[in-house]
């Protein structure tokens, strides 16, 4: 039966301001905003492909590359992530992942869906896996693509990938890196560490709304992409362009998508405009801060919410040597609801906290210091309210202990 057609009220939205500590998204820079609300143009206007040119200029920087296949994958962080094993992967190839929290699941997820025999090398979660057991892992499967997650925010955890690329090349695989939560807030090194894709997010360190995500490819991984391309007759020009497997994806074929942001510029897609000039600001925000000084800012932000947390008595989750810069996991001390915590941190102080998810889900709080956000004043107005809330808990606090033992971490 077919509903009456009704008159539905014209609505205006008003989000209510939150500051926004968990795990991303965080609270965009003012100025990635501004950036935002510039007018449109077309996407094949010479403004506008000079700011692709741009932008990708600007994300070799941030990214740590020389390398020319850099471009936005226009989607979530999830969408990059799942752009570049599904233009990698065929079906049958052997995929490799170190799992140590909920987001290599996902990598072991999208390959699967991908056609690929995947192997995995796992740590227990709060851990990350040994650079030594990917090594042998890896000597052992003779894997397609090796992908990792870097910063896991599901644990905090930060997963070293010094060694971990030539280990890769030696043996002809692909290493493909998921930086969405490491990015601007830890360091990354996508050449010097050998990284063949790495691909992000804005919506954490960056410091930008969800919606746009940088990728990088290097030669070898780029020409696997173009050797593996499939597309309708009709759609390019050359037609003795090698011919490999068709992949599971036309929106999300960085064949083609590398094709549309190239000097051919090939129609592939509508780019997203209003989340390109975000990415742009993100990128030169960043840089024009310096990308050491935005790690150390990261860094001490963290080690200020580690030291007052610490200070009100509360246990941190995972191995302190490999925690991230940005997200700190707090153990829920017994006898307190999770998630009342965290209603009463939205409701009565606009502070947005997160849990995690499967064996953690309710046993821990993430609190992020990344973005915009790792800064002094969101640090100490955070454990101000937390210290309030886990007292009216019946939770033993120290008064003011918190935030006195950030300020003293900000001192050091």
């Amino acid at each position: 039966m077919k509903r009456p057609f009704r008159n539905v009220p014209r609505m205006t939205l008003h989000p209510p301001y939150r500051l926004l500590m968990g795990p991303g998204p965080v609270n965009a820079d003012p100025r990635v905003l501004r950036a935002m609300s510039a007018p449109l143009v077309g996407q094949f206007d010479p403004v506008m492909t000079g700011y692709m040119n741009a932008t990708q200029d600007l994300y070799r920087q941030v990214l740590r590359t020389t390398n020319d296949a850099t471009l936005l994958v226009d989607g979530t962080a999830r969408a990059a992530i799942e752009a570049a094993l599904v233009s990698l992967v065929e079906p049958g190839d052997t995929v490799l992942v170190p799992v140590f929290g909920r987001f290599g699941h996902l990598l072991v997820e999208i390959a699967r869906r991908a056609g690929a025999k995947v192997a995995t090398v796992d740590a227990p979660w709060g851990q990350v896996v040994d650079p030594q057991a990917v090594a042998d892992a890896v000597r052992a499967h003779r894997p397609r693509v090796v992908a990792v997650v870097h910063g896991d925010t599901s644990t905090t955890m930060r997963q070293p990938l010094a060694d971990i690329g030539a280990v890769c090349a030696e043996h002809d695989a692909l290493l493909y890196v998921d930086a969405t939560a490491s990015l601007g807030g830890n360091d990354v090194r996508t050449d010097d560490w050998g990284l063949d894709v790495v691909t992000a997010g804005l919506q954490k360190c960056l410091g930008g709304p969800p919606g746009s995500a940088p990728a990088t490819l290097s030669d070898r991984a780029r020409d696997a992409v173009r050797a593996r391309t499939h597309v309708e007759e009709g759609l390019r020009t050359d037609a003795d362009e090698p011919r490999g497997t068709v992949i599971g994806s036309n929106y999300l074929d960085l064949a083609q998508v590398l094709d549309y942001w190239g000097p051919r510029r090939l129609n592939h897609h509508t780019e997203a405009t209003s989340m390109l000039y975000a990415a742009h600001e993100c990128a030169r925000v960043l840089l024009e801060e310096g990308l050491d000084a935005a790690v150390e800012r990261h860094r001490r932000a963290g080690a200020a919410l580690l030291a007052g947390v610490q200070a009100l008595g509360l246990a941190v989750f995972g191995d302190p040597a490999h925690r991230m810069h940005n997200v700190v996991a707090v153990e829920v001390p017994d006898g307190v609801v999770a998630d009342a915590v965290r209603a009463a941190m939205l409701d009565d102080f606009a502070i947005e906290i997160g849990t995690s998810f499967g064996p953690l889900h309710g046993r821990v709080w993430r609190i992020g210091t990344m973005g915009v956000n790792a800064r002094k004043d969101a640090v100490l107005t955070t454990l101000a309210a937390l210290e309030h809330v886990l007292r009216a808990q019946g939770v033993a606090v120290p008064p003011g202990g918190g935030v006195s033992a950030a300020q003293e971490a900000y001192a050091a």
